[in-house]
């Protein structure tokens, strides 16, 4: 209670700082339930952090602490800065396992781990901001034995997959330790007692009935009031196809047994002859996903990530010594033509000092992996792998690069196509000037500074629309007419280029292969030069850059729909800036935010049918105005019914026509009708 109590009270104490004005991490209170726990702290002048965890006796925990210590107990604390930012990882250097028979040095209970840390943030041995931390850690139970494999012990409880069995097997036992009445599925309940009930016992999923048939089986005809047409009408469906497990008209039947990475045998073909499709994972030989570590949630790093065919990434995963032991791939890779391919791995040792170690250096860990493949059209030519490993202290932490990159067979080492022949979503859109190399339009990569000049720059990709901006630093003593240059002059740098490539192979001595970039000048620099910025205002400044990308589908390789660029066209959006001074200008610089959109915009291949006289006079018959609507009379009938196949839906739908018809020709008016046609 005295720990808790402290820790509420550091938290708003550190709250009333962080509104009075002063720089607070953020966030500034956590709770950790894992091994690690993350915090940045903007706008500081920081330059020591102290880590120090509470007294277990007293709870307490120091209120000024500028010792700089990064280690204490089974802690440690890493700080990485970038511009004005500074992030802290605190990270649990010991290994929490439930303890096994006959094992000592572990966890005897599942709540392992209590303690109340605190981040100490210092600049001239002066605190100036905190970060407290709540850890209560559970023990890890299925990785017990420390060799790697999972243990499973007796009194562990096996949660059944959701998909095939509910969580609840007998829902209706609602009393512990006492049998209820009705509930036939209460292991409670003894055979004495069902008797009483057996004939009134809850049906359907909360009596523990998962499979309860419904009136409308063909194979169920107990119904008391069944109509005559029941056996034309009733729906024939497996037990299995049930509506309480989510497979209710789902078309097929999938297998229980399906482990988590890897594919079921019956869902994979026998050899994927047809090829790999943008976005589809890549299948090793033995029906098993391709995968490269990548992060996920929180930044943590999943070890079987699957890689998808012709998406590039490069990422950054942070591991300790035993998981930097990276497992390469040993099996071969699956062409997507039938072919396998063995991967090349080539290894290369970086030098690095650790004489200073508390324990012996971890050896053989993985620092980078590059993953280049070699594809071409819809399969893989070739995949090779460079590594480079070192040794490192058991106590630090390592911080991996992963990067796979596409490679198609027919660039050179200078250029690499962004697609053969159309475009490959999420491939950089290329650009040139006449008689000069191929490149990319750009857009501004944020590194954390925030300033124009210091900003990167990265390419735009095909499909995918995107918005960056930065501040541009304006002297104050310029006029209007010299930041409008100025300002147009930053964001014409992003699109120095006059040509874009119809293709993703567009070759640069085929003029026929590019298409001239528009400009849109919707503004007159000189304009208005009296207004200057000792006045305060300027109109009309360029602050955005819009980038407008017009594509379209022009056809097909081998049944794969083909992208191309029709035309590219930039315009600037102006706005009236101002300077932001109380009453006078002290500084001679001031910032002004511009920022640069691009822009897919996809034309149909035909233009939309024109609507008819009738469905614009009779608009009580379009079905996209009206609740009712009249030709869905017919729906199962049509392709717009996917319930089952169309062939299917069309040969009952002409069994029940017939039907009908037989029915009207024998009943009363058929037969009327039918004699006075003979008497006629």
């Amino acid at each position: 209670m005295v720990l808790r109590g402290l820790l509420w009270g550091l938290l708003v104490l550190s709250g009333a700082l962080a509104q009075n004005g002063n720089p607070g991490f953020q966030p500034s209170f956590i709770y950790m339930s894992g091994s690690m726990v993350t915090a940045s702290l903007a706008d500081s002048p920081a330059d020591v952090f102290s880590l120090s965890v509470a007294d277990n006796e007293t709870g307490m925990l120091p209120l000024k602490d500028c010792s700089g210590r990064n280690r204490t107990g089974d802690w440690r604390l890493n700080v990485t800065s970038q511009g004005n930012v500074s992030t802290v990882t605190v990270l649990l250097t010991r290994n929490l396992q439930l303890c096994a028979p006959n094992r000592t040095g572990c966890c005897t209970e599942a709540l392992c781990l209590v303690a109340a840390l605190q981040v100490s943030a210092c600049r001239d041995s002066v605190v100036v901001a905190h970060l407290l931390i709540r850890a209560e850690i559970y023990a890890n139970s299925s990785w017990g034995n420390g060799t790697g494999k999972p243990e499973m012990f007796d009194n562990a409880t096996v949660i059944p997959n959701q998909v095939y069995q509910p969580l609840g097997s007998c829902p209706c036992n609602l009393t512990a330790g006492a049998c209820d009445i009705r509930c036939c599925c209460d292991q409670e309940c003894t055979p004495e007692m069902k008797q009483l009930f057996t004939g009134s016992c809850f049906s359907g999923v909360f009596g523990g009935d998962v499979n309860p048939p419904f009136d409308q089986l063909c194979s169920v005809q107990t119904g008391i009031h069944t109509p005559d047409w029941f056996p034309f009408l009733c729906v024939q469906s497996s037990l299995n196809n049930t509506p309480f497990l989510g497979y209710f008209y789902h078309g097929s039947t999938t297998s229980s047994e399906a482990s988590s990475f890897k594919i079921p045998f019956q869902t994979v073909p026998a050899k994927p002859l047809s090829g790999y499709k943008q976005g589809d994972p890549i299948v090793t030989a033995e029906n098993e996903y391709f995968a490269v570590p990548q992060p996920f949630l929180a930044g943590q790093c999943a070890r079987d990530a699957p890689v998808a065919f012709l998406r590039d990434f490069a990422v950054e995963c942070l591991a300790t010594c035993e998981d930097g032991r990276s497992l390469l791939p040993t099996v071969a890779i699956d062409s997507g033509t039938g072919d396998h391919i063995n991967p090349l791995v080539t290894y290369k040792k970086e030098t690095t000092n650790v004489g200073s170690c508390a324990s012996d250096a971890c050896e053989n860990v993985t620092f980078a992996e590059n993953y280049t493949i070699v594809w071409e059209g819809r399969r893989i030519i070739d995949v090779k792998v460079s590594v480079l490993f070192g040794e490192i202290c058991p106590e630090d932490t390592l911080r991996q690069r992963f990067t796979v990159n596409f490679v198609s067979v027919n660039a050179t080492s200078t250029e690499e196509l962004s697609g053969n022949p159309g475009y490959q979503v999420g491939k950089p859109v290329r650009a040139a000037n006449l008689n000069s190399s191929v490149t990319n339009l750009k857009l501004w990569k944020p590194d954390g500074g925030g300033l124009c000049m210091s900003e990167r720059t990265t390419p735009i990709l095909f499909g995918l629309n995107a918005v960056s901006g930065c501040l541009f630093e304006v002297d104050l003593k310029e006029n209007c007419s010299q930041l409008r240059e100025n300002v147009t002059g930053t964001l014409n740098s992003l699109v120095w280029e006059n040509l874009v490539g119809k293709r993703g192979n567009s070759n640069s001595s085929i003029p026929d292969d590019w298409v001239e970039i528009i400009r849109l000048d919707t503004f007159d620099p000189s304009s208005n030069t009296s207004a200057g910025i000792l006045k305060g205002l300027c109109p009309r400044v360029p602050a955005h850059l819009n980038i407008q990308i017009l594509t379209a589908d022009v056809g097909a390789v081998e049944g794969v729909p083909q992208q191309e660029i029709l035309g590219v066209q930039i315009s600037f959006s102006t706005i009236t800036w101002q300077v932001q001074c109380p009453l006078v200008c002290e500084n001679e610089t001031g910032f002004l935010p511009i920022s640069a959109a691009v822009q897919f915009i996809k034309i149909p291949a035909q233009p939309p049918v024109p609507k008819t006289r009738f469905q614009i006079n009779y608009t009580e018959f379009d079905c996209k105005r009206n609740d009712v609507c009249w030709p869905e009379l017919f729906y199962p009938l049509t392709r717009f019914y996917t319930g089952e196949p169309y062939s299917q839906s069309l040969a009952k739908g002409l069994v029940l026509v017939f039907f009908i018809l037989i029915a009207v020709l024998l009943s009363d008016p058929g037969r009327r009708i039918c004699g006075m046609w003979n008497k006629t």
